[in-house]
């Protein structure tokens, strides 16, 4: 009887129950390691009992005459094609560790030396053969005693881990027999899941040296914790018990679907960022839980090798959970080597199903839309008072796990401050989820100005206004209502600023981003343009897949100087500037985020591009009694400012836009400052003079 049988049968005494509590993995494994060393035992008497140097302090360093004449004697190894045939090559090989498990791998009343073992075994494809070649490579790791013996075994003190040939021998292979050698192939279930690794690639079969990884003993001992490689990489999600077992909005063959094997499935979302709760919903229901792989969090220009290094260990890690993979690729992402045909994948995102070669896949739109609202309000708890939690979310496009992340930081922010979750906490918390790794182009601005801050006439505002309620509302308006629909359009808001320069278009950007709680990324036009032919659109191109990407407000300042009017082809010159403007308009209309292009020259942009905004806001410049609210608005606050100061004596004669006004009473109160009094009426004339020089203007007696 074997070390497994003996561990079922004291498992089924014990009860279930106490079966898991009593006999732990630890126990089960090193049971099964003492038939193990029996058999290292008898290996190592037999070759002792023969050879002439066993007594050698030096041997496996060097061969006498005596020890070369005995090997010179030996007889052939003879092949062998079952482990434990009678007059092979290791006739105290009686039997396989491990040789038979139960038919059903997941069965819980089974005892942990069975569970472990017979889980591997079932979601890997594992023969009798296979998992004594693992337990023999793997004893190492759980006994450092083996080490001495395997070095003795291997003629080579030096090489404590055990070889192939050691292998097979322990096993009752043979390394004349083709399905032996077979085990240690590319394509093997051992070494295509991960679970041994053949070293030193340089020397012959025979003598190459197993290792098992760490992550594997780990699993044997019970240890559920990912590779250490993969760690802030994924998020492992387990299903609850008690979870529904159906999805009403998906197909209703596809749970079991799911349930009775690997499927290659692409989950097509109505709006960017909800398909992966709902690959996760589709995964639980069917019984799996669900590894996570958000490729975003991967570093940028990845290698390759290292690419296929952490696909290998993500697939290892869903094999070994008996999980789903649920991926979250952007549509440039090929996911290949993440899609395993003995893995349930479920792709999110943009990726096209025609990238991913040589499997049959599958496509099922989503026509509902996971509760994320309520994913919010689960993980904030109790907010403050006044807090409209289905407004502040609104602008945010995030995934499941980066809610789950962004609820956590919003509760640490709150408990910091001392008081209940508010929306300033929601706000700085998504913003830090939602973090763009600014390269060369782009400027990040934390918003810091409100509405307060702005001083607009009733109409520019209300347009504001507006503009922050599409962004809101626009999943509801173009999603569940469709209002926009087909032709690849996608769900953002677009606006263009234009009015002269200083009237307030960028302010009014920063004030939109603070209301919707997103940060503002201003887009450095110069240097997206590029003098090479096509190397403006690829700019271009990772710019808006980046702002997709993230929730954030993307800001083209002087924008006429890119999103001007096509001009009729006279050279090549002209039809390479046309071709710009043309993958721009087609961009612009199949963008899902938001963007602000400000413009002094409404009349330089481009029709096409009018058509595809969805609000124009003209900033008018001030007339006088906004010139005076501007002034008041720059000198409010803790500035002090003299009783003698009048300000219709600035904001009458002096016709400036508000960038001006504030510069002018920056001037002004660099003045007082210097001065060492409060701000004085000649102050602010001084100021206003100087603005007056700036713009080339006359001054009269002011």
């Amino acid at each position: 009887m074997s070390a497994l049988e003996i561990d079922t049968d004291a498992a089924a005494e014990l009860g279930p129950d106490a079966a898991g509590d009593e006999v732990t993995d630890v126990e089960a494994l090193m049971a099964q390691l003492d038939v193990l060393r029996s058999r290292v035992d008898a290996l190592v008497g037999h070759r002792s009992a023969e050879d002439p140097s066993a007594h050698d302090p030096m041997r496996g360093l060097r061969h006498t005459p005596e020890t070369i004449g005995w090997l010179l004697g030996l007889p052939p190894r003879a092949p062998m094609s079952a482990p434990g045939t009678a007059g092979g090559a290791n006739p105290f090989v009686e039997e396989p560790v491990c040789p038979h498990l139960p038919a059903d791998a997941g069965d819980p009343t089974a005892g942990p030396a069975t569970r472990r073992l017979a889980l591997l075994a079932h979601r890997f494809g594992l023969s009798a053969l296979d998992l004594d070649i693992l337990l023999t490579a793997l004893a190492p790791s759980l006994d450092p005693d083996f080490e001495p013996f395997y070095g003795y075994l291997n003629n080579d003190v030096t090489r404590r881990r055990a070889s192939v040939a050691l292998a097979l021998e322990l096993s009752g292979g043979s390394l004349l027999d083709r399905g032996s050698r077979a085990r240690f192939g590319a394509g093997a279930p051992l070494i295509a899941g991960g679970l041994l690794t053949l070293e030193d690639a340089d020397r012959p079969l025979p003598t190459r040296a197993l290792r098992v990884p760490d992550r594997v003993v780990g699993f044997l001992l019970g240890d559920d914790a990912p590779d250490d490689g993969l760690v802030g990489l994924i998020d492992v999600i387990e299903p609850d018990p008690a979870a529904r077992r159906e999805v009403p909005d998906l197909p209703a063959g596809l749970v079991g679907a799911l349930a009775a094997g690997p499927l290659l499935l692409q989950l097509r979302e109505r709006r960017s960022g909800t398909a992966d709760l709902r690959a996760v919903e589709v995964l639980h229901a069917a019984g799996r839980g669900a590894v996570h792989v958000d490729v975003d969090r991967l570093p940028k220009e990845l290698p390759k090798e290292q690419l296929d290094r952490i696909a290998a260990l993500t697939v290892r890690e869903a094999r070994l959970r008996g999980a789903g993979l649920v991926l979250e690729a952007p549509q440039s992402f090929d996911p290949l080597a993440f899609c395993d045909p003995a893995v349930p994948v479920l792709l999110v995102g943009a990726v096209r199903l025609d990238q991913v070669r040589g499997r049959r896949a599958l496509a099922v739109d989503l026509d509902a839309e996971p509760d994320r609202l309520a994913l919010w309000r689960t993980g904030l708890g109790d907010l403050a008072p006044g807090t409209d939690l289905a407004a502040v979310t609104a602008p945010y496009r995030m995934t499941a796990a980066r809610v789950r992340s962004a609820t956590a930081t919003a509760r640490a922010l709150a408990g910091i401050d001392g008081t209940a979750v508010a929306a300033e906490h929601i706000h700085r918390a998504a913003r830090l989820e939602n973090s763009w790794s600014t390269g060369h182009g782009v400027r990040h601005i934390e918003p810091a100005v409100g509405w307060p801050d702005l001083v607009l006439p009733e109409e520019p505002a209300r347009q504001l206004a507006e503009f922050v309620d599409r962004v809101r509302h626009r999943d509801r308006v173009l999603g569940s209502w469709r209002l926009r629909s087909g032709g690849g359009r996608g769900r953002g808001v677009t606006a263009l600023f234009a009015g002269e320069s200083g009237t307030g278009k960028t302010m009014a950007a920063e004030v939109v981003s603070r209301e919707l709680g997103l940060d503002l990324y201003v887009v450095e036009l110069s240097a997206m343009v590029d003098k090479y032919v096509g190397e403006t659109e690829k700019n271009l191109q990772r710019l808006f897949d980046e702002a997709d990407r993230v929730d954030a407000v993307l800001l083209f300042d002087e924008a006429d100087s890119i999103f001007g009017k096509r001009s009729e082809t006279k050279d090549a010159r002209d039809r390479y500037a046309n071709l710009e403007s043309s993958y721009l308009l087609q961009r612009l209309e199949s963008f899902d985020g938001v963007a602000v292009l400000t413009t002094n020259l409404r009349s330089n942009i481009d029709d096409a591009f009018t058509r595809r905004f969805d609000l124009i806001v003209d900033f008018p410049f001030p007339d006088r009694a906004l010139r005076r609210a501007l002034w008041e608005q720059c000198l409010s606050g803790s500035v002090p400012v003299a009783d003698e100061v009048d300000l219709d004596r600035v904001a009458e004669p002096f016709e400036l836009a508000g960038g001006s006004i504030r510069a002018a009473a920056t001037t002004a109160a660099y003045l007082a400052a210097a001065a060492g009094r409060a701000v004085s009426m000649e102050d602010l004339l001084t100021g206003a003079r100087r603005e007056y020089r700036k713009m080339g203007r006359l001054i009269d007696a002011y």
